[in-house]
């Protein structure tokens, strides 16, 4: 009880990503969270689900990273940095991590968290299905194509993915060039 007390006090009893006051509760920031209040943050129950993957990415509830990146508190900085490279497909995400500071041993127990999440989990599309080499999706949301100079339709359907070392995208041909795509927005055939 003495982690939550000490977090409830840290965080004026609110969500220290988004500032929710309802449904708090302490989450240990992995990969080596000893359990105390240096290592834990006070989360509402909307972003726990979706920083463990039990729920869709609300890409607007997310925007709330804007303030809590600048938090002084390490384990805040950590899971701020981890959900804006996690949506680092939209461009407000990638602005904040551009201009994100971190100190080294913060920076460097952020990115453990990373390399253990793609380490660990397989290749999932919008609905949660786990893709597998070979398969066939459909793009869920119009995107531009960086430096093909053109924007991949919603509904393209994409024929015979790879996968790659990272859970989060796939590569396909798209109007007959091979690019990266972001498993989020697809859909499994």
């Amino acid at each position: 009880m003495a982690t939550e007390q000490a977090l409830k006090q840290r965080s004026n009893s609110s969500c220290e990503l988004c500032g929710s006051t309802e449904n708090l509760s302490v989450y240990p920031v992995p990969p080596t969270s000893d359990l105390s209040a240096q290592q834990s943050i006070y989360t509402c129950q909307l972003c726990l689900s979706q920083i463990e993957g039990n729920a869709e990415l609300d890409l607007n509830h997310w925007r709330c990273l804007n303030d809590s990146m600048w938090n002084q508190e390490p384990a805040v900085q950590v899971m701020s940095y981890r959900m804006l490279h996690k949506l680092s497909s939209e461009s407000w995400a990638q602005d904040a991590l551009d201009m994100i500071y971190l100190e080294d041993e913060v920076r460097t127990w952020a990115e453990q968290g990373i390399a253990a999440a793609q380490s660990n989990g397989p290749t999932r599309d919008s609905n949660g299905a786990e893709l597998q080499e070979g398969d066939n999706v459909t793009l869920i949301k119009d995107l531009k194509v960086k430096g093909a100079n053109f924007t991949a339709k919603q509904g393209t359907m994409v024929r015979g993915i790879s996968l790659t070392d990272n859970p989060e995208h796939i590569e396909g041909k798209v109007n007959g060039t091979r690019i990266v795509l972001v498993a989020a927005y697809l859909k499994k055939a």
